[in-house]
């Protein structure tokens, strides 16, 4: 289980640059506030395509962006900055926005492994992506072989159940986050998924050691795995759009045959 102290939480903020602050530089990415049918907790923003865009042929490239922390709407222009600097050309992005079901509730995005720690929470994260997925490609065209997931921090387990049980994603860019087997679906699941892992050295809110363990046990049980490191600790630090569209492009490389 992951807890976040209001410091950690205050340094994930930090961590994602202008996250609350002033939106000028992306009040031109387009982005719609959204639900998945009537279910007011089922909440996410879809970002794209540019009004007029020319879908791609295959369909569009889907990136699911969970942010860390307490996974709120106030990461809302940091995820569009990560579209407007980071995401190729041909992506929409979908940013899920983490249920808080109680006041008390420690897990901002309960799994499978994990739901029952989190009172009154009526869905997992797993079918909360998934819906997410499904709504989208109700709307758009997607590319069955670029539809992947962009996490960090607290979002990080439920990436990590989301690849080893969606046939959808086929590939993952885990950033900074623990790596919990026990609380996982079994990891031969990963057999010829992608794992982007980027995780620093120093950090001491997740250890780095987590990201080594998960480089180990995945390539053994037969996916890809690449672990970049970067300098500064926790949080998002120097040419982070850089370093996520270096991600993005070896999961489009490396990405798992989609299914059904």
């Amino acid at each position: 289980m992951i807890r976040f102290t209001l410091l950690a939480v205050g340094a994930l903020l930090a961590g994602a640059p202008n996250s609350v602050r002033a939106q000028d530089d992306v009040k031109d990415v387009p982005s719609e506030d959204l639900k998945v049918g009537t279910d007011e907790k089922k909440r996410y923003f879809l970002i794209g395509p540019a009004k007029d865009a020319k879908a791609p042929k295959q369909g569009y490239g889907l990136v699911v962006i969970m942010p860390g922390g307490p996974g709120s709407a106030d990461f809302h222009p940091f995820v569009k900055r990560i579209y407007q600097n980071a995401i190729p050309e041909g992506y929409l992005a979908a940013q899920p926005v983490a249920v808080k079901w109680t006041d008390k509730q420690q897990i901002v995005w309960p799994t499978e492994g994990n739901k029952k720690d989190v009172e009154g929470a009526k869905f997992t994260t797993e079918a909360f992506v998934a819906a997410v997925i499904e709504d989208v490609a109700a709307k758009h065209k997607l590319d069955p072989q670029k539809v992947f997931t962009l996490s960090w921090s607290s979002s990080g387990p439920a990436a990590y159940s989301i690849a080893l049980t969606s046939p959808k994603v086929t590939g993952s860019l885990i950033a900074m986050s623990v790596f919990k087997p026990d609380q996982l679906p079994e990891l031969k699941a990963a057999k010829g998924k992608p794992f982007y892992l980027y995780h620093s050295p120093d950090d001491r809110v997740c250890p780095y050691r987590m990201a080594e363990q998960a480089e180990k046990d995945l390539t053994k049980a037969g996916a890809k795995v690449k672990l970049v490191d970067y300098d500064g600790g926790h949080g998002w630090r120097g040419p982070l759009y850089d370093d996520i569209k270096s991600g993005i492009k070896w999961l489009e490389k490396n990405a798992a045959a989609p299914g059904k």
